[in-house]
Order: structure tokens, then sequence, then C-alpha cells
């Protein structure tokens, strides 16, 4: 059974699973991983959700808010070994739910084009495609999506 917390950036299982996806990262973006690493301080991270099995820390996520109406999802992540077992698709209702709660009405979100999986993950929860906003307007490897919350 999946079991999830709300907390925020100073969470222990946060900075850990946070550290692997950094790690994993590193080797997917390859040569662009500098640039969108800058963007990914946790610490401005209010809103964090973690994910446990048996008591372990298995995924996280997290949002800020983008703009009055939107928050910007970060930091998604699973551990390899728990994927294909829905518990990214719970952390990221959760995240939904809880931005909504705070009367937000729609969430976006960058992520890489070579992270194939992601990139199914975000379509199959119902987030379409937007044009790259902010800081990743002009990179290629960007891919930005939105979805309609409230």
């Amino acid at each position: 059974m999946i079991k999830l917390i709300r907390t925020d950036s100073d969470n222990k299982d946060f900075i850990n699973l946070v550290n692997l996806l950094n790690d994993y990262l590193k080797v997917v973006d390859g040569d662009d991983h500098e640039f969108y690493n800058q963007y990914n301080n946790i610490d401005v991270l209010k809103h964090v959700v973690i994910a446990y099995i048996d008591n372990k820390p298995v995924g996280c996520g997290a949002f800020k808010k983008y703009t009055e109406h939107e928050t910007e999802v970060k930091r998604m992540y699973t551990l390899p070994e728990t994927r294909g077992k829905g518990v990214a698709t719970i952390i990221l209702k959760e995240l939904e739910n809880w931005s909504k709660e705070l009367s937000y009405e729609a969430c976006v979100l960058e992520t890489g084009k070579r992270q194939v999986e992601a990139v199914q993950f975000y379509k199959k929860n119902n987030y379409t495609v937007i044009p790259n906003y902010g800081q990743y307007k002009d990179m290629t490897n960007s891919l930005c999506f939105k979805k309609m919350i409230g």
C-alpha cells in the first residue's frame, strides 16, 4: 500500500530522493544538465509530496507558485524498482489536489524530450503540450505541459 505525506523541502527523505533524481538527470540531460540544474533549487519548495511503501520513501514531487493561477510541478521522481506501480500517478494527483485546495486553476511543468517515460506519463495524465515558457523558451530539449485542474 502506498502512503503519502505532505511536507516541505526540509524533509530528509525528499532531499535523498532529489539527490537520486539529480544523479539520473546528469546522465540523461548530458551537456544540458548544468542549465537545467540552476532552476532546480529545492529550498524554494514549500509543497512537497512523498510516497512510501512499507515505510520506505519510493517517490516524490513538489510544486511552487508559477503565476496567480498556476503552479509549476517540480522534482517528480520514483525509484526505478517501484516504477509501473502507480506511485508517480498518485503523487501527481496529490500535487494537483493540493494546488486546487490553494485555489490554483492549472499546473504547468517542463520535462526533457529525452525523458521519454516522463513525456508519456504526463500525456497519460491529461497534460497537453504548450509552448515552452520562461527559462525553457529557447531550450530545444525541453517540452512544456499544462493541465487545467480548477
